[in-house]
This record gives C-alpha cells, structure tokens and sequence, in this order.
C-alpha cells in the first residue's frame, strides 16, 4: 500500500496526463496481477468494482472521530488543518504519527473493506475503520481515508487508468475502455488485459452503464448549428434512468448508478415481456394517464428514495418510462450505431406485441404532435391494469429542418408542461459519460446551474432547529469552489430529511456552520450573476434558489466554473 501511495502522490504532483499515465502504468507493473487488479480499483477511487452494489457506508464524521482519537488532535488542531487542505484524507496524513510495524499491503486493505462493508451498525464499521488506520503509516492512511470517502483529488480519471492497463499489458485504450464499459470492472478488464483477451470482454448485465449527457443552447438557431439532421424530443421534467432487461428480470438504475427500481415496483413487469435482452434508456416522469402527459417533478418526488410504495400510492402518483435509446439489444453492443439505427432497433424491440403502449399516431417522421401522450386503453380495463400497461412508452421523436419549426416544437413542448427540447444528431453514436454537441438540451428559463453544497447553517425563525441555509459550490478543475447560497426552494420535509443528512455526514462542527460532505447536489435558479470577491469562484448569484434536489446526479456531474463564466458572459452580451 505504501508503494500504491507514493504512486499517488507523484500522479498528484504532475499535472501532464502522459506523465500521470506513465506513473500508473509503471507501477501496475511492477505488482502481482492480484495485487495490480484491487490497485486499478483504488485508483479509480472506490473501494470496489463498478457493477458490485457493495458499498462501505461509514461516514464522514466518524473518519473525523478516528482521525482525532489516532493522532491525538484535538477540535481546533483537526478544524485548521482541514481549512488548510479542504481533504480529509490529507488531514490524516499529516496529523497521523509514524510508528514501528506499521504498513500495509493492499490486497490486505481490500480484505478489510470487505469486514467494513459486511459490519452492521456504525460502531461495528467504525471499529475496524479505526484498526485499519492505526495499522497504515500516514501516507497510507491518507490514501485509505481518500478510497474510503471516494475522492482522491490526484487528477486522475479512470480513462487514465484504462490508458496506463493498456500501456502496462498491451491492447489499446479503447479496446481496455470497452472491455471495462462491458465487465463493470476495472480489475477484470486488467486481468483480460495482461492475458491478451480483451477481445473476449462480455457483457455483464445489471451494472449501470455512463449515460450520454447534453450541452444546454441558448437558441433554436444554435440547436441547428452543430450537425445536419436534427431528431427533436420533448425534454421531460423526471429523472433519467437507465433499464436493463435479461431473462425476464428488469432491474432500473439512476445517473448516479444506484439501483432505482424498489421506487417504480410497476415498471419491471412492464418490461419484462421484451423479446429480448436489452439496456434502454429515459426518463422516469410521473405521468397522467387520462390526459397523456407528464406531471411536475415535484409530484415524482413523492416516489423517490422509497424502499416500499404503498397500493395508494401507486393508484394517485402513477410513472411512465418514457424510452428514448437502446444501448444492448439481441446480445450486442449498438452504442456505437448511429442513432438512426439506434432508433429503429428501439422501434422494432418496443412495437413487437407485448404489455407497452406507444403514443397514438406517433411517427418518427412527425414533425409536431398535437397531443402528447393520447394512450389507447381498453376503455373496460381496470385502473390498476392501465397502468400496469401504459407504463412503458416510446417517447415521440420529431424533426426540424429551420430555427422557425424548432420554435414550434418549443413552444408545443411547454404547452406540454416538459422543460424544451432535446435536439440530437441522428448520424451520432452513443457516447457514455460524455457531454459534446451531438446531444443539446433546450430550455428557456431563468438561468440554472447544478451545484454541490459544501456547508450549511441552521434557519432562521421557524426553521431555526434545522439546517436550512446552504451554501454552495461548482467545479473548478479538481476542487469545488463556492459560488452561492441559498435558503428558499425546498420544503419543511425535505430541509427535515437533509438535516438529518447533514448531521451525519459533517466534516467539521463550527456550531451554528457545518462544514459537510460534498456529495449533495441542487439545481438552483437565480437571476443573474455578478463578478464578486465574496465566494472563491469570483461570482456570485443575484436572488438565487433552489428548484429541487438533484439525487440522480453524483457531485462529479455538477457543473463547472467554465459554465458559469459561459452564463456570465452570455448576460454581458
């Protein structure tokens, strides 16, 4: 572990890809195939495989705890050296002691983070934690602590250790790439890799694949400006999900790759009769039935996060998986097919007879639909059986040929109740992960900006017993840097709900301020911005508030100091 860690603080101090990827690469090397397997692991910082649902569960304050009783700090000693380095992991590092018969291997730390992850209770997990630390010299502890936490902060992606599997064993990145994007497992991919058969890489189901992401455009006549056909699509206010289907199960992941489907128990069944194995994707929205549209957002919020959905709720808050993509299908990869081959594989796999429902008059050459969502139901079926079979529905796809067609779609779209549009280019493949100009998201709006929320602070008057005021950050680079706060756009359940988060997972307790966790993800409106010195950033947000929750998105999806500048200067103009 020691020489795992050292690698790291080289990848840390160069900021040359190449150099970073010759790094990693030479010490890959250097290990047992074992030893190098758990060390691409660590690397990509997790503590396992993608597709495993193992997961360590020990929180940040605890980590805080362990790191003060091991070092002998107390609160204020552990407070600024946190404020010097923003990273627990490097807290430890530094405050932790050297001592005789320390040091770790990491095939012996990957064993313990299987004892952490079977522990049950805190105090369990914690037990180990601390005996685990205690055992590392402080180098190893800082990178232990950074694993555990899920954030190395070393500049280093995972398509970088892809890159340096492919330079230690052969093959190339992309074939290392694609062998991991099927396995869900950068250990396995390094297996195939030092034995020479990447080629033989299969398809392993039920792990969550990247999701292709949009570039947001500020007019119909810039969504027209990238590529020479357009397929346009209502962009739906719910979440995105991703639906793996094989050998009758279905099972549904969100963007943050986190299994879904206990939340939608009606969707599955639905699914289930395909006439083959696939992986589609789109978009979870709850949905009104008798009128064929979707619903708010705010009314999807009620089925999020829940592990059981009452009958009643099923009955007054019904969903729809509207299906834009398919990525698998009849045993083969098609990301790589242009979406126009893409789309008509999805057409075939959907309109095959079976318990889906299409959207009445829908044709891929519409350029407009009148109504959205006009189901047909056997008008003698009971309401649990409608729903059961208008689950799954082909979202409409249209297209525009001038800015003048593309505004009509807009505005039907709205009328609609959804967000815009989606413009997509129909020669593009299906890109995981990415956001370029091949997909556009439409939306006309105050502007937005998907932040993480790096402290928070009690309120005010009736919400003085609760953490409601969060200040929060984009990404600039490796770091998140503040940009705002905001204390408006939740309501008393949900600022209830993330007290409770936020106690849990505080990282430093400056009474009525925590610093905490940045793993929690808002989308926040706001005016407009200005150039200030009040945050890091440089910027500050006029009137800004928060529009929801962002659970489907991992902290490392929000947006960065590039897309703010973009906004700022766009107001300039």
């Amino acid at each position: 572990m020691q020489r795992l860690a050292a690698a790291c603080e080289a990848i840390a101090g160069t900021t040359k890809k190449l150099l970073k990827t010759g790094i990693v690469a030479d010490y890959l090397k250097s290990r047992t195939t074992d030893e190098a397997a758990v060390s691409a692991v660590f690397l990509s910082g997790r503590a396992f495989p993608a597709w495993e649902e193992t997961t360590l569960q020990v929180g940040g304050r605890s980590l805080w705890q362990i790191v003060a009783e091991l070092s002998g700090s107390d609160e204020g000693e552990l407070t600024a050296t946190y404020r010097r380095h923003g990273d627990l992991g490097a807290v430890a590092g530094e405050v932790l002691s050297e001592r005789a018969g320390q040091g770790l291997g990491v095939l012996d730390v990957e064993a313990t983070f299987r004892q952490i992850a079977a522990a049950r209770g805190p105090s369990a997990k914690a037990a180990i934690v601390r005996d685990l630390i205690s055992r590392a010299t402080p180098l190893e502890a800082k990178y232990i602590v950074k694993i555990i936490t899920g954030d190395l902060r070393i500049g280093l992606k995972e398509s970088l250790v892809e890159e340096a599997i492919a330079r230690a064993y052969g093959g190339t990145p992309a074939d290392v790439q694609r062998a991991n994007m099927l396995v869900g497992d950068i250990s396995e991919a390094l297996r195939l890799a030092s034995e020479g058969r990447l080629a033989e890489a299969a398809m392993r189901m039920f792990h969550p694949l990247g999701f292709m992401l949009a570039s947001p455009i500020e007019s119909a006549e810039e969504g027209l400006s990238y590529f020479a056909e357009a397929a346009v699509e209502d962009k739906y206010d719910g979440i995105r999900a991703q639906a793996h289907v094989a050998n009758g199960e279905v099972k549904f992941f969100s963007r943050t790759r986190d299994e879904i489907t206990e939340s939608f128990p009606e969707l599955p069944d639905a699914l289930a009769g395909l006439p083959q194995d696939a992986i589609l994707d789109g978009e979870i929205v709850a949905w009104d039935y008798p009128a064929g549209r979707a619903r708010p957002f705010s009314v999807l919020q009620q089925r999020l996060g829940r592990k059981r959905v009452s009958d009643k709720m099923l009955r007054e808050t019904p969903v729809a998986f509207l299906v834009f993509d398919v990525l698998y299908a009849g045993r083969e990869l098609v990301m790589d097919r242009p979406l126009r081959e893409r789309a008509r594989i999805l057409d075939e796999l959907l309109t095959t007879p079976r318990k889906t429902l299409n959207h009445r008059g829908h044709g891929g050459s519409q350029r407009r639909a009148p109504v959205q969502g006009a189901l047909a139901f056997d008008a003698e079926q009971h309401a649990e059986e409608r729903i059961a079979e208008a689950s799954i529905i082909r979202a409409p796809v249209f297209r525009a040929s001038s800015p003048e067609e593309l505004e009509e779609l807009f505005a039907a779209a709205q009328e609609r109740g959804n967000e815009g549009l989606m413009i997509k280019d129909i020669d593009s493949p299906y890109t995981p992960g990415k956001r370029g100009k091949s997909w556009l998201k439409m939306k006309r709006e105050l502007a937005t900006l998907d932040v993480v929320v790096t402290a928070v602070e009690y309120g005010h008057g009736k919400r003085v017993g609760v953490l409601s005021d969060y200040t929060f950050a984009v990404w600039d680079g490796e770091r998140l840097v503040n940009i705002g706060k905001a204390y408006s756009g939740l309501t008393d359940g949900e600022i209830a709900e993330m007290t409770q988060w936020f106690l849990d997972h505080t990282l430093e307790d400056q009474g009525f301020r925590r610093m905490v966790e940045p793993k929690i993800v808002l989308e926040v409106a706001f005016n407009n911005m200005m150039q200030s010195d009040r945050h890091e950033s440089g910027y500050a947000l006029r009137f800004p508030r928060i529009v929801r929750l962002r659970p489907d998105k991992s902290a490392e999806e929000a947006d960065t100091i590039e897309r703010a500048r973009e906004i700022f200067e766009k107001q300039q103009a």
